[in-house]
């Protein structure tokens, strides 16, 4: 029975490593639980629901009136001077009404067309928020990664000059060098720890900010994760044609043209004759000494031409012609944005790789030279104690900024992938 304990417990652990390392876990939570996203999702619904009330317009509408009076009559005189007993009468009236629009200019059919385009915008504006999450889900989750390797580099380097301004005192009284050098090693041990409390404090903000987006605890086991792939575009050209097609915010811009056009007709229609029909039952009881009850069937049909509104319809439409020129002229800067901003892109993801080859070049030269340095200055030779200080500092900056370079490659993929309209979780490559 132990043994099986054991096993139940080695698989729950190392799945729990896994989703701790696993940034489509992370993504699948922000997608599921972050106050914004759902937000959207109920506004989404609610804009839905648009269509149902637009097509409400075409369907016949049934109303039911009842009523109950009763009127009590007294001091009654008849010409002659007599009078008459009281009298008490209880009257109902029952009414079912049934009205069908025939004809309306196609308002109603402009108004429906307009429902579903309002639901294909907001369907944009989630696809929008889904891609801002998971663009800051994924980003957070790496730049977690790249402060904690900041805070490890900066410790690291802390205990480096600890153990050189030990060795330094005793090379001091020795007299290997001299108490300048031993002031520069202290002062770069001070620096040291100045920078261990930045990045410590970095850190600190990196897992409040990852909590935030993501709504879970963040991983206290950082593994070096940069090796995930993406479905990337493989030229400008494709990404411009991509982004061309499906970015949301463009999708956006064309449908609210498209919905300023149906406003436009909606408005024109009001100046169309309108015809309906009327269908009613009426049912009294009690209508009068000699009426016990009767019943009265009506069919009416109306028809409707509004001429003159003072105005007030000429201007709506000019209004409205106005409108459709803004979203036509906001159209043609949108489409110059999202070109714009997706060439930027492609040439912050290619420059990011370049980056990152840089660094790896910087970083292997700078532990070469830091190793070569600090072994020439422990033997004694003629390597001084500033230039130990600034190998180390050199090791430490390379270090950052290749783990930096790292990073920013990942974001560079994530920011391409939301320009095209490309990401989601389909983006993320499998092993």
């Amino acid at each position: 029975m132990i043994k099986y304990f054991a096993v139940f417990f080695g698989i729950l652990n190392f799945n729990l490593l896994y989703a701790e390392n696993n940034v489509i876990f992370f993504v699948e939570s922000a997608l599921k639980n972050n106050p914004k996203i759902n937000a959207e999702r109920q506004n989404l619904k609610a804009i839905k629901q648009n269509e149902n009330i637009s097509r409400s317009e075409f369907l016949p509408s049934l109303t039911i009136t009842g009523s109950q009076t009763s009127t009590e009559t007294s001091n009654i005189k008849e010409q002659s001077g007599a009078k008459s007993g009281d009298t008490n009468r209880n009257t109902e009236s029952t009414k079912i009404s049934v009205d069908q629009k025939i004809f309306q200019g196609f308002q109603g059919y402009n108004n429906f067309k307009k429902s579903r385009l309002e639901f294909e915008k907001a369907t944009n504006e989630y696809l929008q928020i889904e891609q801002d999450t998971i663009l800051n889900s994924v980003s957070s989750y790496y730049d977690l990664i790249f402060k904690n390797k900041s805070r490890g580099f900066n410790l690291a380097n802390v205990s480096l000059f600890e153990r050189q301004v030990e060795s330094d005192r005793s090379r001091l009284q020795k007299g290997e060098i001299s108490l300048t050098d031993l002031a520069q090693s202290e002062s770069s041990l001070a620096g040291a720890q100045a920078n261990f409390i930045k990045a410590d404090t970095e850190y600190v903000s990196a897992i409040t900010e990852f909590e935030r987006i993501n709504r879970l605890s963040a991983p206290t086991n950082l593994n070096d994760n940069f090796g995930i792939q993406f479905i990337m575009p493989q030229s400008l050209k494709e990404a411009l044609e991509l982004s061309s097609l499906n970015n949301p915010s463009l999708a956006i811009a064309r449908i609210n043209l498209a919905i300023s056009e149906k406003e436009l007709s909606v408005e024109k229609a009001k100046l169309s004759p309108s015809a309906t029909l009327n269908y009613s039952k009426t049912e009294n009881k009690d209508l009068s000494s000699t009426i016990d009850e009767d019943e009265q069937e009506t069919v009416k049909a109306t028809i409707s031409w509004p001429i003159i509104q003072g105005g007030k319809n000429f201007s709506s439409i000019k209004k409205f012609k106005h409108k459709k020129e803004k979203n036509s002229l906001l159209l043609e800067d949108k489409k110059n944005e999202i070109k714009t901003q997706t060439a930027n892109s492609w040439s912050f993801f290619q420059s990011a790789e370049s980056v990152l080859v840089s660094t790896a070049a910087q970083l292997k030269a700078a532990e070469i030279a830091n190793e070569g340095i600090t072994l020439e200055y422990d033997s004694g030779n003629t390597r001084t104690t500033l230039e130990v200080i600034q190998s180390r500092s050199l090791l430490l900056e390379a270090r950052i900024s290749h783990a930096k370079a790292k990073k920013e490659l990942i974001v560079s993929k994530l920011q391409l992938l939301s320009q095209v309209g490309g990401l989601n979780l389909k983006a993320f490559k499998t092993p």
